[in-house]
């Protein structure tokens, strides 16, 4: 909780560092459309405001990673997060290359500029679009909100930019030292998770940062070498906070896979929609969610389910944390019951 900022908020510079290591930042879930990423509750100032003017100075810059998702990279990580992420573009399909072909020739280009050149229909255009992007051979130059954004030649925006600075092994092995440092403990499932790597890559990798002596094996996972001295003398700090954090946030990420199955059996039999829409992060141990169904606009909180034997205690707690993060609007249950 102290790496992740939930207990000392961040200034803007150690602000920087935290961004850096919890990349790909992302928005919130589903209702941060256009929005700069943000890593919420974790800042001492508007990290959405200050991360909007690095957006529109090009520090942070738009690419899709871990699985093909929408994220922001710091600049000076664009190669890094290339050489980790690049899918070459090995076959390509004729509208591929002919969009390849326009953007390079005539490019920044709109999809609706796009459209009018090639013929091509709009859902032809946009996977071609995001596997070019996913090659690195072209950017989406998306520096504020708006939707109209232009499509240019990777190399024409980034002239100094080495894409195969790194092979993926050593930039695996960079991300993993920030991952640990920030997660403190993690197990290669966790790095599988927020990573969207194969874990078989990712055990080859902490294999040599152990051989290294970069990491150390604990507990069936893996921690930083340098930690285990500090966490000898270690005396944690008490936080007694709920927090309902989203389903792009980086601790919810790295945790996904356990997340998902605890919510499954605390909805198992409800009759109404119960998917999680946010997670209860209690006293810094997940605790339960907020369930219902996700809409534009607020969402349907059905239900808040909670395995807290003293859940009834802090109910009140619970649900302003929940309401905090959806404008205002209460959850018509608490663990099954009408409020």
């Amino acid at each position: 909780m102290e790496r992740q900022r939930f207990i000392n908020k961040a200034n803007e510079a150690e602000y920087i560092n935290l961004y850096r290591d919890t990349q790909p930042g992302q928005n919130v879930y589903f209702n941060g459309f256009g929005e700069p990423p943000t890593l919420v509750f974790r800042a001492d100032f508007d990290d959405i405001e200050f991360n909007r003017n690095r957006q529109k100075n090009r520090r942070l810059v738009k690419g899709r990673f871990a699985g093909g998702n929408i994220g922001w990279i710091m600049e000076e990580d664009l190669e890094l997060f290339a050489s980790l992420y690049r899918k070459p573009l090995t076959k390509p399909t004729v509208e591929q290359l002919r969009i390849l072909d326009l953007i390079e020739r005539e490019g920044p280009l709109n999809i609706r500029l796009i459209k009018e050149e090639t013929g091509l229909l709009v859902k032809q255009i946009t996977p071609a679009l995001h596997r070019l992007q996913e090659a690195f051979l072209i950017y989406e130059d998306q520096y504020d909100g708006g939707w109209d954004r232009g499509w240019l030649k990777f190399s024409e925006m980034f002239p100094e930019m080495r894409i195969d600075r790194y092979t993926r092994l050593e930039a695996l092995k960079i991300v993993l030292k920030r991952f640990a440092y920030r997660i403190v403990w993690f197990d290669t499932a966790m790095a599988k998770s927020f990573y969207k790597i194969p874990e078989k890559e990712i055990k080859a990798s902490v294999g040599e940062l152990e051989s290294e002596g970069a990491l150390i094996a604990r507990s069936s996972g893996y921690m930083l070498k340098s930690d285990e001295d500090l966490l000898e003398y270690y005396t944690p700090k008490t936080i007694n906070r709920v927090y309902a954090i989203h389903r792009n946030d980086f601790i919810y990420k790295a945790h996904e896979h356990i997340l998902k199955d605890m919510a499954k059996k605390m909805v198992k039999g409800l009759e109404y929609d119960c998917e999680p829409l946010q997670y209860l992060l209690i006293d810094g141990e997940f605790h339960g969610a907020s369930v219902g169904r996700f809409r534009q606009g607020p969402y349907d909180l059905n239900d808040i389910v909670c395995d807290l034997p003293n859940a009834e205690s802090r109910k009140d707690e619970i649900i302003e944390a929940v309401r905090s993060v959806n404008y205002g609007k209460s959850p018509r249950r608490f663990m099954g019951k009408d409020i």
